[in-house]
């Protein structure tokens, strides 16, 4: 039987249930792994399951009973996958277990910011509804997705699905491809400057890579219209955060939602708690992967991964060009 560590089981919720592993040999479960505990707590173990603890030569090379990683998420660029291939250590992860989760969460975060919710609500709650002279408050209006355009950047599995979505509600899907590749024809594909001057709405599902990162500066933010709405749900870094607190500021845009950071958990000196217009500025902790069915999901692909990896016909590897 093997032996099995979670190194990081606080980043799958309070709720996660993991005796779907216990039929695979003994499970050692850790809330959380700093850095300098990594060693000791991997260095006899046969299989390691890991979320954002950092995994490479310097750790491993003491823990030479290791032969899989379950990477408890689809990126695993925590893990050094030319090292694991040295060592002839199979990496799995699971993809697409979140992609109905993050949609809900796109529209959520949309609808929240679009519709002032919060501020309509906290208005009935304090009392000012009750003495009201009529029986509506329309101190913040807002618009209709009908006809307008929702700007996709990053048309992978889940930006396809914000867009079917989307078109539900009568709006004008367009996009652009990262890559610089992607060449769907189902969807009208147009050039970053040319989508953010036109789209109502930005929505962003794209990985972080070099084309990507800082992909949305000041000069870009100021191409957009003066109530368009971005919603970063792909990854921090991509929009400049600085910038994006600036442009805010300035009321260059209507405004933007994030369930992403450049920094994770939010460096306290950052420039998006201190706006001025915070109305304008809706924040999650990313949490749009995470709904239960969601984690549910993801914990019972890891499992099939190990008995897949135990059985020797692994799948769900990654290689160094993952």
């Amino acid at each position: 039987m093997a032996k099995i560590c979670i190194l990081d089981a606080k980043t799958l919720g309070e709720d996660a249930d993991f005796t779907v592993f216990d039929e695979f040999g003994e499970v050692v479960v850790y809330d959380t792994t700093s850095p300098e505990n990594v060693v000791e707590r991997i260095q006899d173990c046969d299989i390691v399951i890991t979320n954002k603890v950092v995994l490479n030569g310097s750790n491993l090379q003491h823990a030479p009973l290791v032969k899989l990683i379950c990477v408890s998420a689809t990126g695993t660029n925590n893990i050094d996958l030319q090292y694991t291939q040295t060592r002839n250590i199979t990496v799995c992860n699971v993809a697409g277990y979140s992609t109905r989760s993050v949609v809900q969460h796109t529209f959520a975060m949309l609808f929240y910011l679009l519709e002032s919710l919060g501020y309509y609500d906290s208005y009935v709650k304090s009392g000012a509804y009750a003495e009201s002279s009529i029986f509506t408050h329309l101190d913040r209006p807002f618009w209709e997705l009908y006809n307008k355009t929702w700007g996709i950047i990053g048309l992978g599995t889940i930006g396809r699905a914000v867009t079917g979505i989307a078109r539900e509600f009568g709006c004008r899907v367009i996009y652009y491809s990262t890559s610089g590749i992607n060449d769907n024809p189902e969807y009208t594909r147009v050039e970053l400057e040319e989508l953010l001057q036109t789209a109502d709405i930005v929505s962003i599902h794209a990985p972080l890579n070099e084309r990507t990162f800082n992909l949305l500066q000041y000069q870009h933010l100021q191409l957009m219209r003066p109530h368009a709405i971005i919603l970063n749900l792909g990854r921090g870094g991509i929009v400049n955060e600085a910038d994006l607190a600036r442009a805010l500021d300035e009321e260059l845009i209507g405004g933007a939602a994030l369930d992403v950071l450049e920094r994770e958990p939010i460096d306290r000196e950052n420039p998006l708690l201190n706006i001025k217009h915070r109305e304008r500025l809706f924040i999650t902790p990313h949490i749009a992967w995470a709904s239960r069915e969601a984690r549910n999901t993801l914990i019972n692909e890891i499992a099939n991964n190990i008995a897949s990896y135990l059985s020797g016909v692994p799948k769900n590897t990654v290689g160094t060009t993952a």
